[in-house]
């Protein structure tokens, strides 16, 4: 099954930003393209948006001057729905509500030919759902396109519990053919990036409401160690505290209310405060004008503090491995001593030094917790956790350690999993669980993951660099610490993690 041709008409139903994106992609891509919406008036305007949107990209030598003028004889508004009936392919983008969505591809049923695709841009409704009210659901799919769409490369096509595999790979098709990278999903509650996102927000809120560290402290560890581009309150902030709040809470409603979905109780009176984020001018932080400059408080950094003469390394440090030879670099003397799975350093104060695990430092006599990074060499901020009986000796040689690598350093309190292990971990966790239940494939994942919102590695690449069972050991240490279900690891991520000790023959 191929994309459709190019001479097929396309319609896009509902012109609101996601709609005239839709539609300006498939313009673009050489279609005939004809608006719709239940408003007077608006698929006109609609229209005239997107031809002065053709005329910036004009303007930016982005787009020939003869394409565009090619591109706005191709683009016609409709006043009815019955001008849709020689499409090929529908697209709707209307209103994020069940009945609306089923009312509209009934009557688009009555209008267009047998063979036309139907697709939903829902982001948060059952495709399945939506099909249910046609008398050929097999023809529905799910087109889930990114904000702003002719900018976002990746398209979730999902397919409906009686979506035909022929509709769905022509959907993909055309995808790609439109100049995207589309991924295949099973219809299940966020598909795939809504899906195993969730924890990039909920764990940063969480160390937020144990009062492990502030915004902004959390915001700088999650960019400047984890390699975000963002951090979860300031893209929160971005995206609308409502929306967001309401994309997860459409999530745990799906999974009956399944306690690794739940919605951050600090976003909730964020929401009824009526901070927004972005648009309504404050959120997590101040915005002051209309051009979004942010008044952001200065994370926590420690002060200067002298780094030990030397360390005692214990094991290879396992996913941190890379701080021995920057350690070396700076002329810290580092003696290393086997031990069976060490992964510790030793500091002259007799205090330790360790990569988060899940647990907590309050349990150990005198232990200092450090936080992931993506890469270390390259990281500009390291995250510390110490507790209230840590000595103060060991917690400034630990420091000292860091800044003497070129690092500021942030200290937060006694968070099991501190802030990028934990949220990796889950990540991780929920991927596994997603494939593991056919939702979709592991490339799929990680390229869904590393387009749709950005994250510098997929949740499978992350979990081969940082070894099978790292995931699963800090969310089972997660899960004695807080048994309320949020971080017991899923049974995919088990059978992952006790795989690696079956090929090397160790029991389990």
């Amino acid at each position: 099954m191929t994309a459709l041709d190019l001479s097929s008409p396309v319609a896009v139903v509902g012109t609101g930003t996601m709609g005239q994106g839709i539609a300006q992609v498939a313009l673009v891509a050489g279609h005939p393209v004809r608006l719709y919406d239940a408003v007077p008036g608006r698929a006109r305007e609609a229209a005239d948006a997107i031809g002065a949107r053709l005329d910036r990209l004009v303007e930016k030598e982005r787009l020939a001057g003869a394409d565009r003028d090619a591109a706005r004889a191709r683009l016609k508004p409709a006043e009815s729905l019955a001008e849709l009936a020689d499409c090929a392919l529908v697209v709707e983008a209307v209103l994020e509500r069940l009945e609306v969505k089923q009312e509209l591809f009934r009557e688009l049923e009555d209008i267009v030919a047998g063979d036309c695709l139907l697709a939903t841009n829902t982001s948060s409704l059952s495709v399945t759902a939506v099909g249910g009210a046609l008398r050929a659901p097999g023809r529905l799919v799910g087109l889930h396109f990114f904000n702003p769409a002719p900018l976002m490369p990746l398209v979730e096509v999902v397919s409906g519990f009686a979506t035909d595999v022929t509709s769905a790979t022509r959907a993909y098709e055309t995808a790609r053919a439109w100049g995207k990278t589309p991924v295949a999903c099973a219809d299940t509650p966020g598909f795939i990036v809504n899906r195993i996102a969730r924890p990039f927000y909920a764990e940063a809120f969480a160390v937020y409401e144990s009062q492990g560290a502030d915004p902004a402290t959390i915001d700088a560890v999650l960019r400047e160690s984890g390699g975000f581009k963002m951090g979860a309150f300031e893209l929160t902030d971005l995206i609308g505290q409502d929306v967001n709040e309401s994309v997860t809470h459409s999530v745990w409603q799906s999974f009956f209310q399944d306690v690794r979905f739940a919605p951050s109780l600090a976003q909730r009176r964020l929401v009824e405060s009526g901070r927004l984020g972005r648009k309504t001018g404050q959120g997590w932080y101040e915005y002051r004008d209309e051009t979004g400059a942010v008044e952001r408080p200065e994370p926590h950094t420690a002060e200067r503090e002298r780094p030990p003469a030397y360390v005692v390394a214990e094991g290879d440090l396992g996913p941190a491995s890379d701080l021995l030879p920057l350690i070396r670099e700076a002329g810290i003397q580092v003696r290393e001593e086997d031990e069976d799975n060490g992964t510790r350093l030793v500091l002259p104060s007799g205090g330790q030094l360790v990569l988060a695990d899940g647990q907590t430092s309050v349990e150990f006599r005198d232990v200092v917790y450090f936080d992931l990074a993506l890469d270390y060499r390259r990281a500009t901020r390291i995250a510390l956790s110490a507790s209230q009986d840590t000595s103060p000796l060991t917690l400034a040689e630990a420091t000292g350690l860091f800044q003497a690598l070129g690092k500021k350093v942030s200290v937060i309190g006694d968070v099991p999993g501190m802030i990028v292990a934990r949220t990796v971990a889950r990540i991780v966790d929920l991927a596994h669980d997603a494939v593991a239940k056919g939702v979709a494939t592991e490339e799929d994942v990680d390229t869904a993951m590393r387009l749709g919102v950005n994250y510098p590695l997929g949740p499978f690449e992350w979990s081969r660099r940082l070894g099978r069972d790292w995931a699963y050991a800090l969310l089972d240490d997660l899960h004695l610490r807080d048994p309320s279900g949020r971080y017991a690891p899923s049974l995919a991520l088990y059978r992952h993690a006790h795989a690696s000790d079956k090929r090397e023959g160790t029991a389990s």
